[in-house]
């Protein structure tokens, strides 16, 4: 046995037997690789674990939960080339899928054996970190809704019952959205920046491919004008999704940037990962190649902006 490596398991996460499961990830991996396994408890969260990890030395990171705990348990990670290994046991699952790792605990481990990793972007959004996306408007009040009483009855039902209950109070806010090279202002019920999001992040979609591996972070802009104009664009971005076509509608932008400072008005939930983090303003930027992953293959390069068409739109390109 040559390799060895820190579990981090959430025996909360997901709606499966914590010690079953934790069971057959022992039963895959110790054969080849030395498990120090610690778990989380109310008081001890993933990233506290995981920095203790990276002192001790360790030679990888697995983290097994839903994706706040492989959020947080990553920020020890960046910029440390320590491989990291993702055993997803989630609601949404939302970190695997956009990278393409198998969401069964056996898959999973088996992509972990495989020792093939790749670096892959991440980002602070505020100096916490995100490797997925941020959710500002719709999406953060559909999170916040769908909390771990519904998740744990309903599973990947509690999100879109969520969804369906904030779209009956759909607002609209004033938000300004600053890159490197300009400042763009509009209406909006949505924005979503992503590093990295899978097809079922459908709010992040408008270039239709997220790529997690070039240096930059996609946004997307949704403003519908009603509530069945909500529900067409949600469902076009879906579709897009689906067939790898960027966004045509007038209610919905993305561009890419390296970084991104976004103000609103009046303030908006703001959810990172999958968590509810606080308010805007927020300010996001991309650590290119910050994270190595046990991964097995990633997504196909896309798009780059879309912005005419949005309600009450300015662009003031910056000296």
């Amino acid at each position: 046995m040559s390799r060895s490596a820190c579990l981090i398991f959430n025996p909360a996460a997901g709606q499966g037997d914590p010690e079953l499961e934790l069971d057959q990830i022992r039963s895959i991996l110790e054969p080849e690789i030395e498990l120090d396994i610690y778990l989380t408890t109310e008081e001890i969260d993933a990233d506290e674990l995981a920095r203790a990890a990276v002192e001790r030395g360790v030679e990888a990171i697995i983290a097994s939960g839903g994706d706040g705990t492989l959020s947080a348990a990553l920020e020890a990670v960046i910029n440390t080339d320590i491989p990291f290994g993702i055993i997803s046991r989630g609601t949404a699952n939302a970190f695997a899928a956009a990278l393409s790792i198998p969401d069964t605990i056996a898959a999973a481990c088996q992509t972990i054996l495989q020792g093939k990793t790749r670096l892959i972007d991440v980002a602070y959004c505020n100096e916490r970190p995100m490797v997925l996306l941020a959710g500002i408007g719709f999406e953060a009040g559909t999170v916040e809704k769908a909390d771990r009483e519904a998740k744990n009855r309903f599973g990947m039902m509690a999100y879109i019952m969520a969804g369906i209950q904030e779209l009956g109070s759909l607002q609209k806010f004033a938000v300004e959205i600053e890159t490197e090279d300009k400042i763009i202002q509009t209406i909006a019920s949505a924005v979503t920046v992503a590093n990295a999001a899978p097809p079922t992040c459908v709010l992040a979609q408008g270039p239709a491919g997220i790529i997690f591996d070039d240096g930059l972070l996609d946004l997307t802009i949704v403003a519908p004008e009603t509530k069945a104009s909500a529900i067409a664009a949600t469902f076009h971005l879906f579709q897009t999704a689906s067939t790898g076509t960027p966004v045509e509608r007038d209610d919905i932008g993305y561009l890419r940037s390296k970084q991104f400072k976004i103000t609103t008005d009046p303030l908006q939930k703001v959810v990172i990962d999958g968590e509810i983090f606080g308010t805007t303003p927020i300010e996001i930027n991309c650590i290119p190649a910050g994270l190595r992953v046990f991964v097995p293959n990633v997504p196909e390069d896309i798009p780059t902006e879309k912005l005419e068409g949005l309600p009450n739109l300015t662009v003031e390109i910056k000296n």
